[in-house]
């Protein structure tokens, strides 16, 4: 495929995105070194033995798109030896049958870790006949898991929280693949490049409506600017306003248009909202309540196969672009080249840290109460972190499974 259908096909996955992005879910990939422990969760409690046939019964209504077949996993899982977890589940097989876990997006570089953990083997490990991988776009979902459609879905404090406030939603938010929202203005050097937020006085901002208009609003107060300040157009998801000079900024994500307008042949200039102001995580993994009280095991069995597959995957960018081309992406034209250089600069919207002492998805008390107070700026009062989220499962593992902390 040549460089401009390459350029051609991610401009038609950024349109495609459009709700996604408006209801803030996304994220990226990123960097961490070596494997997890080669032990797997335990059943603790007598919940685990009924887990099966109630998970396999939620997920089948999800209108899933399937990962790699549990029995292609285990293949994979027997050929790595010790890297998939070494003595093996201490549940037995398919304890928990078949659950589904939404993606926020594509196929792509995003979930090297899910692909790690289902292709060698994690999921079976822990006890799963499958985890099916259910392809993105959709609308929400949180919207999905609060009506049992999913067991599981990956999505953002923001989202989360609205959800929670707006229709009482009981989810919560028990781990955070990414410390750092993506969320960022991007602009040219060969154009009015903004690099500080006050930067963004007097120029053109082109921001997608929606909920992204919150956001960016959130971002503004955060940072004492008011928005007479500036202009502001609406927008698409891609970045031709910003490309074909009719706008100066234009909100993206630091993971995707960079990319694309680098590939046009510009230089792109990032402002990231995670670093000035406005610090809330992403690609969450959001749950019910209910899951929480009947399925603890099982959910702790999964964050164990997450764990391990996301220690590979930011271990491994070139592997992790490897398998979202040619395996899981596979019919979405992506290149190993981008794919990796992608993964790569996502690196550090996994990593920081508070994961490298405290072990990945983890959040620090002092991210906490920023992720509260830009709760906040970006219009949601009555929705706290305490209710928002559940972090107990989080830590039961890694007390359990300490080899999983890899620094």
């Amino acid at each position: 495929m040549s460089q401009q259908d390459q350029r051609a096909v991610l401009q038609q996955l950024f349109t495609r995105r459009n709700f996604m992005r408006a209801a803030g879910l996304s994220a990226a990939a990123g960097v961490l070194a070596a494997c997890g422990s080669d032990e797997t969760p335990a059943t603790t409690s007598s919940s685990a033995a009924t887990t099966a046939g109630s998970s396999a019964g939620t997920s089948t209504s999800a209108s899933a798109e399937t990962s790699m077949s549990s029995a292609t996993s285990e293949g994979t899982a027997s050929a790595t030896g010790s890297a998939t977890g070494g003595a093996g589940p201490s549940v037995a097989p398919g304890t928990y049958g078949t659950i589904a876990l939404q993606l926020s997006w594509i196929k792509n570089i995003e979930f090297a870790g899910e692909f790690f953990a289902d292709s060698k083997g994690y999921y079976t490990q822990a006890g799963f006949e499958k985890v099916d991988l259910v392809s993105g776009p959709v609308d929400s979902a949180d919207a999905l898991v609060f009506a049992n459609s999913v067991d599981i879905g990956l999505s953002a404090p923001d989202a989360t929280a609205r959800l929670v406030s707006e229709q009482g939603a009981p989810l919560k938010i028990i781990g955070s693949t990414f410390q750092k929202n993506p969320f960022c203005i991007l602009s040219l050097e060969e154009g009015k490049p903004i690099r500080t937020p006050e930067d963004l006085k007097g120029k053109k901002i082109g921001i997608q409506t929606g909920t992204n208009q919150s956001i960016f609003a959130g971002f503004l107060s955060a940072n004492g600017i008011d928005a007479s300040e500036l202009e502001q157009v609406a927008v698409g998801f891609e970045p031709t306003p910003l490309t074909a000079g009719e706008v100066d900024g234009f909100m993206a994500y630091l993971t995707n248009e960079p990319f694309i307008v680098k590939a046009d042949g510009k230089t792109p200039v990032t402002l990231s909202f995670a670093d000035n102001g406005l610090p809330l995580t992403a690609e969450t993994f959001t749950v019910t309540e209910e899951t929480i009280t009947s399925k603890r095991d099982m959910l702790k069995a999964f964050l164990w196969a997450e764990i391990k597959g996301w220690n590979d995957a930011v271990a491994d960018p070139a592997g992790s672009a490897k398998l979202a081309v040619e395996t899981y992406g596979s019919d979405l034209g992506l290149d190993i080249p981008g794919q990796t250089e992608q993964a790569e600069a996502q690196n550090t919207l996994v990593v920081s840290d508070e994961t490298k002492t405290n072990g990945l998805f983890t959040i620090s008390d002092t991210l906490m109460g920023q992720i509260g107070e830009a709760l906040v700026a970006v219009g949601i009062t009555d929705v706290t972190t305490d209710q928002l989220f559940d972090l107990s499962l989080l830590e039961e593992v890694y007390a359990e499974y300490p080899d999983l902390i890899v620094g």
